[in-house]
């Protein structure tokens, strides 16, 4: 039996991987666009572009090791058409040339996001962080005085904002919202990573909409707006969609199945049902991509497997290091409970807990590394009101 991956990175690497080590004997062929092997791209925004580690160590495995497992790994090869009737995916080399086909029994799709774009009149090229020519250009462009303008004060732009700062660069971030990550963690603990930045020298503009003459002394200009789920291939194959609504992308099952039962979907581009958080979820984080491959692989095996897992993100922002679980959803939260001091700039440590009717939606850590099991545990739980709370919010879209 065939099993066919397209896209070659975190996802459907760790899902050929996961396939191999539950006993899987068939052919597997694992088709990527980008001429580098399989890797984890949360580097690019952390160490690798910090100039703390090589690329190497990003990698999922070395080159080599896919042959020696038997995988057949097409690099620089896109994916452009499915044929559901056939059961053949159609591809052709990135730069050009003839179009074959692969035959499959069971196609995992694992097309993963692309940044979204941003121009304006009068400005040049901005930068965007996806993949690995992304991460060493920038790394190559920050260096002392370089002025360093980015739209948008998300993970990505923060964390792309505190290499710059620790590389000597002039930065400033501008942001729509009132304070940075407003949408994701709400007023107070977003002001805890604006006081984290404007402590390091970093010019924060909220609630500004940037206009060319603001990026007209830039060196490099950056935009962080988020990033669109690849999902055309699947919609030309006629694949149910889930709708804007419940967070887009590709519909699965339970068990990462799509409308077609020979066709899963995983990563960025998967919509599920998530049964502790009681909505559907499309999650594009580093976790999730490795846990929905794994996951989706045992399906594939023979062991069919609903994945439950709650969402998880970190990062890393100077002397900052964080972990967060779960995500509130349209519904928001009711008010957040904070264990600690939030003076995250001098080191203090902290909790905090989204809650809504009170229970338990989302929690996180501050530089507590011994919390990391309990924010996850406590997701779900029964929360009664005991600090003074923080004003009700919307909380993350996923």
């Amino acid at each position: 039996m065939s099993i066919v991956i397209i896209g070659a990175g975190l996802a459907g690497a760790t899902a050929a991987t996961e396939l191999r080590e539950q006993g899987y004997e068939g052919e597997i062929v694992l088709i990527g666009a980008e001429t580098t092997p399989p890797y984890e791209r949360p580097p690019l925004s952390k160490g690798y572009l910090l100039g703390n580690d090589e690329f190497d160590t990003a990698l999922v495995h070395p080159e080599s090791w896919y042959a020696e497992h038997d995988i057949d790994l097409r690099l620089g090869t896109r994916a452009t058409a499915i044929d559901r009737e056939r059961r053949v995916v159609h591809v052709e080399p990135v730069g050009g040339g003839e179009s074959t086909e692969i035959g499959y029994e069971q196609l995992l799709l694992a097309t993963g996001a692309s940044s979204r774009p941003l121009h304006m009149d009068g400005v040049g090229e901005f930068l965007t962080l996806r993949s690995r020519e992304d991460s060493t250009r920038l790394k190559d462009a920050f260096r002392e005085g370089t002025k360093v303008a980015i739209i948008g004060a998300g993970w990505i732009g923060l964390e792309v904002a505190a290499a710059a700062r620790e590389a000597g660069s002039e930065v400033t971030v501008f942001e729509q919202a009132a304070v940075p990550l407003e949408r994701v963690l709400g007023a107070e603990i977003g002001a805890v990573f604006a006081d984290l930045h404007r402590g390091h020298g970093v010019d924060l503009r909220m609630s500004t909409q940037v206009t060319a003459d603001d990026l007209a002394d830039a060196d490099v200009r950056i935009a962080a707006i988020g990033v669109t789920p690849d999902v055309a291939l699947a919609e030309a194959a006629g694949l149910e969609m889930a709708t804007r609504e419940q967070g887009g992308g590709v519909l699965v099952d339970a068990s990462l199945r799509t409308s077609d039962p020979r066709i899963f979907a995983i990563g960025d581009i998967a919509g599920h049902d998530h049964p502790v958080l009681g909505r559907r979820i499309r999650v594009e984080h580093w976790d999730t991509a490795i846990e929905q491959g794994k996951a989706v692989a045992r399906t594939l095996a023979g062991t069919d497997t609903p994945y439950t897992r709650l969402p998880y993100f970190f990062t890393d922002q100077y002397d900052l290091g964080m972990e967060y679980v779960g995500s509130p959803g349209p519904a928001g939260y009711d008010r957040v409970d904070i264990e600690g001091e939030t003076d995250a700039l001098h080191g203090d440590a902290f909790r905090a807990f989204w809650v809504r009717d009170d229970t338990v939606v989302a929690a996180m850590h501050v530089n507590d590394w011994d919390a990391s099991d309990a924010i996850r545990d406590s997701v779900g739980s029964h929360r009664a009101a005991n600090a003074e709370p923080a004003p009700a919010g919307r909380g993350a879209a996923q």
